[in-house]
């Protein structure tokens, strides 16, 4: 089982993240990697649908929040590319399975896997050691980090940010990352940095859906600080480990500079007891899937 000790849960609780080695087998690492390769290899995503995935924020607002495609991913298995990887017609430029950012946002309750993963004894039995009385799935990503790709002047980098921003909750506290490294995730292909301490601060920026067919889909309320550079903390980790993730810890991860991937697993958590999810938020639970309960 893998709960946590009381020094660890101390150190969570000062930090706002966790790294916990070896959390995953490689046997269980390869599973997850297998299945996403026949995943990719079934693929077939209509040309409109095509959408480019960005963390800068104005491609944010146009390329996610502007597409129905992104805005109703909450409950389905769905598909989001770097950029520059289709020609104007939108055909591949470079193999698929190279183009792929991430796949989002509902793989813990549409594929056995990932759902097998996301609710396997292990996480439960992590989840009640940090407390968690009724927590329940809101997403889930599984994250390429390509190499040589993406934005941001080269190969993907993730900005500074708080996952509140986008899954945003009152009280606040209530949303936890889990973050699953299924390659080794060093300095050179992009690995994790954060803040220590910096989920006592509140949210400095919030993503917001706006009204039914209204352009562009959402919208930012505030903004992101300025941040010196010299305050994160690089956190590299190993193939199988998890991160722990307080949904207000400042988090981000550089270009990938090496010439391998950085693939990982990543969901959240949130505790529903005495929690209201913001009606504001992109993702929404819906009649085909409300969030499912962690502990079943």
């Amino acid at each position: 089982m893998a709960c946590l000790s009381p020094s660890q849960l101390q150190k969570f609780q000062e930090d706002g993240f966790l790294v916990l080695e070896g959390f995953l087998s490689a046997d269980e690492c390869e599973a997850m990697q297998r299945r996403i390769g026949e995943i990719v290899a079934e693929m077939d995503v209509p040309l409109h649908c095509r959408t480019e995935f960005s963390t800068q924020e104005e491609e944010q607002l146009r390329a996610q929040g502007s597409t129905d495609y992104f805005l109703s991913s909450g409950d389905k298995i769905r598909f989001f590319f770097e950029k520059g990887v289709f020609d104007k017609q939108g055909n591949f430029l470079v193999p698929p399975e190279k183009s792929i950012n991430k796949i989002g946002h509902a793989l813990h309750a549409h594929d056995p896997i990932f759902r097998g993963v996301t609710h396997s004894p292990k996480v439960q039995a992590l989840a009640r050691s940090l407390g968690l009385q009724m927590p329940v799935v809101v997403q889930s990503m599984y994250i390429f980090k390509q190499p040589h790709f993406g934005g941001e002047g080269g190969p993907a980098a993730v900005t500074p940010h708080q996952d509140a921003s986008f899954l945003y909750t009152e009280p606040l506290g209530r949303v936890l990352g889990l973050w699953i490294a299924l390659e080794d995730a060093v300095l050179e292909n992009g690995c994790l940095w954060f803040i220590p301490g910096s989920h006592r601060g509140g949210v400095s920026r919030r993503m917001v859906r706006a009204p039914a067919g209204s352009a562009p889909g959402t919208s930012f309320l505030g903004s992101e600080p300025t941040r010196d550079n010299s305050f994160f903390v690089p956190t590299p980790v190993l193939r199988g480990a998890l991160v722990l993730i307080h949904g207000e810890v400042v988090h981000k991860s550089e270009r990938n500079f090496s010439d391998r991937s950085r693939q990982a697993y990543t969901f959240h958590l949130m505790e529903a007891a005495g929690t209201v999810w913001s009606p504001d938020n992109w993702l929404q639970p819906t009649p085909e899937l409300p969030f499912p309960p962690l502990y079943i």
